[in-house]
C-alpha cells in the first residue's frame, strides 16, 4: 500500500474511533478521549504523531490491517530499522453481551465460594447482578449481604474482565449499596459496613479514596480477590502515607506566551476574543468559551537544532497543521465557532453543545468568587494534571481563599453520579502534596502564604443536574474533608448564579437570593 493509501485508511479508521486506545508492546500508551494525533506525509512516508500530557511519539506506518474493530499497524520508530507492532482498538471491551453475562455469572459463583470459605460464621444472602435503575445499579457489580446474628455487612464485587473505569467506579456503587442494605435491614440487624472486592492489582485508586471515608459512619474493608485461587487479600486503606501521586511543575505563563507570541497573534487575527491557555512550556491551546479548536507546539526544524511554533487545528483528536493549503479550513472553523459559541447561540448546534464542562470552567475561573466569596481570583489554576496510581486526570480548578487555604473545585455540567468520589479523589491528592509543601516549591501560588489547614472541596453543578445520589454519598465522606455542594442556575452560560449551597458542617440547606 502506498503512503497516501496508508494515510487515507488511517484517517478513516481514526475518524470513527474517538474513544479508542493505542497499545504498543502490550501497554496502553494513549486514550484518544484525552490524547491527540496528526497524520502527515513527509518525503513519501506516512507518519503518525500521537501525544498527550504524559508522552509524545512519532511512528512511520509501513502497513496496516483492520480486524475485529482493531487497527493493527506495522510501524517503525524513528532511528530504528526493525519494525514493531502498534494496535488501535475501538472497543475497550470487545466481548459480546453473552460473553459479558457469562463472565459475570461465573464471577458470582466464585465470589460466593470465597465468601463461604473466608467468612464461615456468616450467612450469605443471595448474591445478585440484577438491574435496579431506580437505585442506579447495573449488571456490572455483584451485590449481596453477609449476616451473623444481629450484625451484617454489605458486599459488592467486580470481576477482572470489566474495564478499569468500572473497577474505579465500584466505590460509588458500594456506598449506595451499603445505604440500601441499611434501609432494607432496619429493625432486623445492624449493617456495620461495606466489604468491597476488586480484582488483584487494581485497588490503588479506591484505596486512596476509601482512606478519606467516615470510619464512624461505617466500617470500610477493601479486598483484592483472585478468581482462580479463590483467595482474598485485605488491603489496608488507612496506610496512605506513600500516596502514588506526582505534581507537575507550574510553568511561567508570561515567558511561555512570549515564546508563542507569533502564533498567538496569528490566531487573534482570525478570532480576536480567543482564550489562550498555557498547557506547558512547549504548548499552548486556543479556545472559545472552553472549546479547544487549535494548539501551538514547539517543533524541531528539519536539518537544524532550532525549534519553531507550529499551529495545529481541529475539534477532534485529529489535528491538521496550519499552512497555506489548510488555512481556508481553519478560517471556516474559526468563523463557525465564533457564530455559534456564545450564550445566545443556537442550542441545538453541535458547536454550542460541545465541551460544556470546559465552557463552565472558563466562566468559573474568571469569576471564582461567585462560587464562594472566600475564594481569591488572584490565583486560579485550571486543568492541573493530577497523576495517581494508574489513574490520570485533571483537577478542574485549583485555587485558594483570601486567607490562603487551598480549595479544589470540581465541576460537572451534566448529571454525574461520581461527582462526590471524583472530587474526593482530587482533594486527597491536593492534600497530600500540600502537606509536603510541594505547591509553592513547584511554582504554584508565588508569594502567597498558604494555610496549613486541609483544602476545601467545592462540588459545582447545575442545580437540576445534581444526581439524586449525591447527598447519600456525601454523608459517608470523612469529617476532615470540608465540602460545599454548589447548585447553579441552569442558564449558567449567561451568568453564574447560585441557587443553593450545602455545606458539610451544616445539616440544613443554605438558600441564597442572587440579584439579577
Amino acid at each position: 500500500m502506498t503512503p497516501d493509501g496508508l494515510s487515507r485508511e488511517l484517517e478513516t479508521f481514526l475518524a470513527g474511533s474517538r474513544g479508542a486506545i493505542v497499545i504498543e508492546q502490550g501497554a496502553v500508551l494513549f486514550d484518544l478521549t484525552q490524547a491527540r494525533y496528526s497524520i502527515s506525509g513527509e518525503c513519501n512516508k506516512c507518519l503518525l504523531h500521537l501525544w498527550s500530557a504524559e508522552r509524545n511519539i512519532v511512528r512511520r506506518v509501513l502497513d496496516l490491517e483492520i480486524k475485529n474493530e482493531t487497527l493493527r499497524l506495522a510501524v517503525q520508530r524513528l532511528g530504528q530499522a526493525r519494525p514493531t507492532r502498534l494496535e488501535i482498538r475501538r472497543e475497550r471491551d470487545r466481548r459480546t453481551p453473552n460473553a459479558r453475562r457469562s463472565a459475570r455469572m461465573v464471577y458470582q459463583r466464585r465470589l460466593q465460594a470465597m465468601l463461604e470459605r473466608r467468612f464461615p460464621a456468616f450467612k450469605i444472602a443471595q448474591l445478585s447482578t440484577a438491574i435496579d435503575l431506580e437505585k442506579s445499579f447495573g449488571p456490572i457489580y455483584t451485590r449481596g449481604l453477609l449476616r451473623q446474628g444481629q450484625s451484617a455487612y454489605a458486599v459488592l464485587g467486580v470481576n477482572e474482565k470489566e474495564t478499569q473505569a468500572s473497577i474505579d467506579a465500584a466505590l460509588t456503587f458500594g456506598i449506595l449499596w451499603l445505604d440500601v442494605c441499611r434501609q432494607a435491614q432496619a429493625g432486623k440487624c445492624v449493617v456495620e459496613g461495606l466489604k468491597l472486592f476488586l480484582p488483584t492489582g487494581t485497588s490503588a485508586v479506591l484505596r486512596e479514596r476509601m482512606a478519606h471515608l467516615n470510619t464512624r459512619a461505617a466500617k470500610w474493608q477493601l479486598y483484592e480477590f483472585d478468581e482462580r485461587s479463590l483467595e482474598a487479600k485485605e488491603i489496608d486503606c488507612a496506610d496512605h502515607g506513600n500516596l502514588n501521586t506526582r505534581l507537575v511543575h507550574c510553568c511561567d505563563e508570561a515567558r511561555t506566551r512570549e515564546r508563542f507570541a507569533a502564533a498567538i497573534a496569528c490566531v487573534r487575527e482570525v478570532m480576536s476574543e480567543v482564550e489562550v491557555a498555557v498547557v506547558s512550556t512547549a504548548e499552548i491551546a486556543f479556545r472559545r468559551h472552553g472549546l479547544e479548536f487549535a494548539q501551538s507546539r514547539l517543533a524541531h526544524d528539519p536539518g537544524s537544532f532550532q525549534s519553531s511554533a507550529e499551529i495545529m487545528f481541529g475539534l477532534g483528536p485529529e489535528k491538521k497543521i496550519l499552512d497555506k493549503k489548510s488555512r481556508p479550513a481553519f478560517l471556516e472553523l474559526a468563523r463557525s465557532i465564533g457564530e455559534v459559541r456564545h450564550a445566545e447561540g443556537p442550542r441545538d448546534h453541535p458547536l454550542w453543545r460541545m465541551q460544556a464542562e470546559r465552557w463552565l470552567e472558563s466562566l468559573v475561573t474568571r469569576e471564582i468568587s461567585r462560587i464562594d466569596e472566600r475564594l481569591d481570583p488572584e490565583f486560579c489554576y485550571s486543568q492541573v494534571p493530577a497523576f495517581s496510581a494508574a489513574d490520570r486526570a485533571m483537577i478542574d480548578v485549583l485555587t485558594s481563599t483570601h486567607a490562603g487555604r487551598l480549595a479544589v473545585v470540581e465541576l460537572k455540567a451534566d448529571e454525574d453520579i461520581h461527582l462526590p468520589m471524583q472530587g474526593l479523589d482530587y482533594w486527597a491528592r491536593v492534600d497530600w502534596h500540600h502537606a509536603r509543601g510541594e505547591f509553592q516549591r513547584f511554582g504554584y501560588f508565588p508569594g502567597r502564604g498558604l494555610s496549613a489547614d486541609p483544602p476545601l472541596l467545592f462540588l459545582v453543578a447545575p442545580a437540576l443536574h445534581v444526581h439524586p445520589a449525591t447527598d447519600t454519598l456525601l454523608r459517608y465522606v470523612a469529617p476532615e474533608v470540608e465540602w460545599v455542594l454548589v447548585g447553579i442556575d441552569e442558564r449558567w452560560r449567561e451568568k453564574i448564579r447560585i441557587v443553593f449551597r450545602k455545606r458539610s458542617h451544616r445539616s440544613s440547606e443554605e438558600k441564597l437570593r442572587v440579584a439579577g
